[in-house]
């Protein structure tokens, strides 16, 4: 096939180089998955130049990968470290879970294209849409750009990662129109102008655009890029596609099944009029619908016979939230009198949360997510007179108390100076067979991390280590082969990231050394190191014995290295 071709042929100009190339790192008698899905083989792999050598000789370096297991280094499609890089350039904890690559820019919102004027909105939406505290802009991200091509050659030379970048729709329509993006279409006259941005941006080594049909702003309004129409979208897709390869990605309003539908028969037709490969994250079984995602594949397979090449990005995992009214969080989103509350300093919201007048309003509003506090656990309590609630359901305390759920959790949160840790687990895909079903479909593939966003309610970073622990080790539900090609070469190949994802003479020198029988996710743990002070939680790996990035060790036994020699992804044509 086409895509068995992309994976294992060789690059011309990287075996030019690796012809020339003397042996740096030298992986002898290792267990190799290439990530083209061909079964494990026994081997040496060489390293010289930034690229994969053809095995044999010797190296200033050679590693005894006796017993292990070598693949490419691992690709995740949707993160949200737009920020993060700036403050810690090798988007930790991904880096040390094996990922090489990461995309930003998703969900509509990206760092550019920008006005100085705009900084703070930008700042805002960051905060609203994925929980990243305004403060960490204001201590981390230096600013000083305002095209896309200067963002990204701003980018270059700092990066301890590889990233693929999007230009966010939602930004685009900010920086052409002003205020005018909230409220209307675009004109043809801007129209112009953001495809202008759209083709330098991706003469500059822009990956895609990205929108969302769910996402609101910092005003608890739609986002710009809502405000799009199918003329606008289409006229945009096409400027992306004028260079023969790009990415339109969106996030599509997944509480509304019938809406979401309609999502992914836009995705189909801008797919189909273009030729591009569109993406929408996440699709996942969630408890408000959770038989919508069969809908969702049948949708998929109809635009696919039809001639569209879309994909839905799967989680792999179980989804569970944190919650703390000490911080931010997505599940309050549809509770806009809570959201307003929770956008204000600690003490301001601390004396709202308690005051009787809001009481009746506030409780009234949060029976929208009943099937949520049911689920609800009172994880940590900080009060001594609270400690006895520890680890015991919301709901069963509130019947103790003789309150409803709403009432019971504002009562302990308040009384705790709004710091009690609340869990929901398995809000979203609960069902294991049924995430297995979505992850092993052809419309499908492995996304929808979040990694760096959401920082105080789960840590989206480890997703990888995950399937080799749990879906490959444990539940036996995928083959080591088939899981390393969804993680690499698949994703590498669906988004046109060039000689990325395989273990080939010519291709990039992104690799992980892992012990399969031992790697593994730690649960999450609560640090405290952004800029700016605040919280994140972070999933530790264990069993990734080295990660090596174009070439060079970057991180070794759990530890980064210091590497600095990430790259803005080179593309190519994508292959379906």
């Amino acid at each position: 096939s086409v895509w068995r071709r992309w994976c294992c042929g060789w690059a011309g100009d990287g075996l030019c180089v690796a012809a020339m190339t003397t042996a740096e790192l030298l992986f002898r008698n290792a267990t190799i998955v290439d990530g083209t899905g061909a079964p494990a083989y026994q081997g040496d792999v060489a390293v010289g130049g930034g690229r994969i050598l053809p095995a044999g000789g010797t190296a200033a370096r050679t590693v005894d990968a006796s017993g292990l297991i070598l693949a490419p280094g691992f690709i995740d499609v949707h993160t949200h470290y737009d920020a993060q890089l700036w403050w810690d350039a090798a988007a930790s904890p991904s880096l040390l879970h094996g990922v090489t690559t990461v995309v930003i820019g998703n969900c509509s919102i990206s760092l550019a294209p920008v006005s100085a004027a705009d900084h703070t909105t930008i700042a805002r939406l960051f905060e609203t849409i994925e929980d990243i505290p305004a403060q960490v802009f204001e201590a981390a991200v230096p600013w000083g750009w305002e095209s896309f091509p200067q963002y990204l050659e701003r980018m270059r030379g700092g990066l301890g990662i590889h990233v693929g970048a999007l230009l966010g729709l939602s930004t685009l329509r900010l920086h052409v129109m002003g205020e005018a993006a909230r409220e209307r279409t675009a004109t043809d006259a801007e129209i112009e102008l953001m495809c202008q941005a759209v083709r330098e941006a991706m003469a500059a080594g822009a990956i895609g655009v990205s929108g969302s049909n769910l996402d609101v702003d910092e005003k608890l309004q739609p986002v710009a890029c809502r405000k799009a129409d199918w003329k606008e979208k289409l006229a945009l897709c096409k400027a992306m596609m004028e260079c023969g390869h790009g990415v339109w990605q969106s996030a599509p309003d997944w509480p509304n099944p019938a809406q979401q539908l309609l999502d992914i028969a836009e995705l189909g037709g801008l797919s189909r009029e273009t030729g591009c490969t569109a993406s929408f994250a996440k699709l996942f079984q969630h408890v408000g619908a959770p038989q919508a995602w069969r809908d969702c594949l049948a949708a998929l397979e109809h635009e696919t016979r039809h001639g569209a090449h879309v994909y839905a990005q799967v989680p792999p995992r179980a989804i569970d939230l944190t919650l703390r009214l000490d911080g931010g969080s997505i599940l309050l989103l549809v509770l806009p009198s809570w959201m307003q509350i929770m956008r204000l300093p600690l003490s301001e919201r601390l004396r709202r949360f308690a005051s009787p007048m809001r009481r009746r309003a506030l409780v009234r509003e949060a029976g929208l997510l009943e099937s949520v506090w049911q689920r609800t656990i009172i994880a940590k309590t900080f009060e001594p007179a609270n400690a006895k609630y520890d680890g015991r359901p919301l709901s069963e305390v509130a019947r103790e108390r003789g309150q409803s759920n709403a009432e019971a959790l504002l009562d302990i949160a308040v009384s705790d100076g709004l710091h009690t840790i609340f869990q929901i687990p398995r809000i979203g895909n609960s069902d294991d067979s049924a995430v297995l079903t979505m992850l092993t479909h052809p419309c499908s593939m492995i996304g929808g991390s979040d990694a760096g966003a959401h920082l105080a309610q789960f840590s989206g970073a480890g997703d990888a280590v995950y399937v080799l622990e749990h879906l490959v080790r444990e539940k036996k539900a995928m083959t080591l082969e088939h899981a390393i090609r969804e993680l690499t070469a698949r994703p590498a190949a669906l988004w046109g990231i060039k000689d990325r994802g395989v273990i080939r003479p010519g291709a990039h020198a992104d690799l992980v050394l892992f012990d399969q029988a031992t790697v593994a996710t730690s649960a999450e743990v609560d640090v405290n190191d952004l800029p700016g002070g605040g919280r994140r939680l972070v999933r530790h790996a264990s069993g990734i014995r080295m990660v090596v990035l174009g070439g060079v060790v970057a991180a070794e036994d759990g530890k980064h290295l210091g590497a600095r020699n990430g790259t803005v992804a080179e593309l190519g044509p994508s292959t379906h």
